[in-house]
Order: C-alpha cells, then sequence, then structure tokens
C-alpha cells in the first residue's frame, strides 16, 4: 500500500490502506481540527524531531474495557493506603512535559516534540485532552495524559517517577469511567504490562466498530474532576 502524503485539507485516506505497521499517510499539521478528525477515526500522530508528521492507525488494537480491567492486590493495597494523592486536570502540561522527558533520561526517544507538545496542550484547553496526576509531597510523581471524544478515551503516554504513580493514575481512571462516561481506552499499541490490566486486542473492523458506537458527538468537555 503506498503512504499518502497529506495536503493543506484536513483529509485522511481510510484506515484500510495503513500500511503491516500502521502506518498509513504523511505529512499535514497538527492543529486541533486535524487532530479530532484523525482521532475520530482511529488515526494518531507519531513521529521523531527531524522526521515529517507520520499518522498510523495500527491493527490489532490494543483496548482497555473498563469493566474487565484487572486489578492487581499489590496496587490496591498502594491504594488503599493513600501514598498519592490523585487529581485530574490540574497539571496537563507538566505531566505531558515529563512523559518526554522522562523518556530522555533513561536514554529512550520520545516523540513528544515541542510541536506535539504545543497541539495536546491546545486540545487540552478547548477541553479535548485530559491529564491524571499522582502527588507525593507535593511533586508531581507520574500521571498520564490522552484525548476524549464523547464516551472514547485515546490513552497517549504515561510516567513514573515514583513506583505505581502511572499505575494508581490508570487505576483511578478506570475506577472514574462512569463518572466521567468512558467506556473504552484506546491503548494504542500492546504491551505485556498492558495486558496483565486486562486489556484486549481488537481487529480493525471491530474497532472502527467501537469508534462508531462511541463516539456520537464531538464536543468539548469541562475540565475532570475525579471522586
Amino acid at each position: 500500500m503506498p503512504v499518502f502524503q497529506l495536503t493543506d485539507d484536513i483529509i485522511f485516506p481510510p484506515v484500510e490502506y495503513a500500511e503491516p505497521d500502521g502506518l498509513l499517510a504523511l505529512g499535514g499539521d497538527l492543529s486541533p481540527a486535524r487532530l479530532l478528525t484523525a482521532y475520530r477515526m482511529g488515526i494518531f500522530p507519531w513521529y521523531s524531531e527531524g522526521e515529517p508528521i507520520l499518522w498510523w492507525s495500527p491493527a490489532p488494537r490494543l483496548v482497555l474495557f473498563p469493566e474487565k480491567f484487572h486489578l492487581p492486590r499489590r496496587l490496591g493495597r498502594t491504594m488503599r493506603k493513600g501514598v498519592f494523592t490523585v487529581t485530574a486536570d490540574t497539571a496537563f502540561a507538566q505531566v505531558i512535559s515529563a512523559c518526554g522527558e522522562i523518556r530522555k533520561e533513561s536514554g529512550e526517544g520520545t516523540w513528544i516534540t515541542e510541536a506535539m507538545r504545543k497541539s495536546y496542550i491546545e486540545l487540552h484547553e478547548l477541553g479535548f485532552a485530559h491529564s491524571v496526576e499522582c502527588w507525593q509531597n507535593g511533586e508531581l510523581a507520574g500521571g498520564l495524559y490522552g484525548v476524549c471524544l464523547d464516551r472514547m478515551f485515546f490513552g497517549e503516554s504515561m510516567f513514573s517517577r515514583r513506583s505505581d504513580a502511572s499505575k494508581v493514575a490508570l487505576a483511578t481512571l478506570v475506577g472514574n469511567a462512569d463518572q466521567l462516561n468512558i467506556r473504552a481506552i484506546d491503548c494504542q499499541m500492546t504491551t505485556a504490562h498492558l495486558l496483565r490490566f486486562g486489556s484486549c486486542e481488537l481487529d480493525r473492523q471491530d474497532f472502527q466498530e467501537l469508534l462508531e458506537r462511541f463516539i456520537q458527538v464531538i464536543e468539548p468537555q469541562k475540565k475532570w474532576r475525579l471522586h
């Protein structure tokens, strides 16, 4: 299949044309309108500094359904002890910056370029991107962020500076899924770590049907508040 070159028009090719590794298109921009169009179709940007913007729609797709979430016993004990104070949408910019920084500190590359960071902060300010933060002694210990369209949350990245902090953020997000009206969490790529929490792989058709079912409207949300 060819990799499509995007133009200034906010149009993506059908996801069925993606390469076996999920690569679908390149180019375009990271404007809110384009990002929202992409996520609605099950497409997300992922590229490194110095590369053109690359757009992906991998299959199979890893999805976590809140009702199927598995909470490990040790993590449950950590949560009951109140090791972390958990908030939402109070430090989005700090969370996305930390997700990129911690990968660099560990010697890995990061796809969270400055352009990506600014674009997702703009999505957050518009009411389409959200974060969950874990605090310990007043310091940001971990968290996650992603994009939410109607009843679908598209997880983008998570980080920990203290043991279990990102796991607590995920478990808290799942625990508040009903309140936040989230019916499915897109985890994008399959990892053993996420499989242990009860996520499952969906083929392309099933994932696209999930998007149709859970994204009926694309409207900004109020800032999240947790129980």
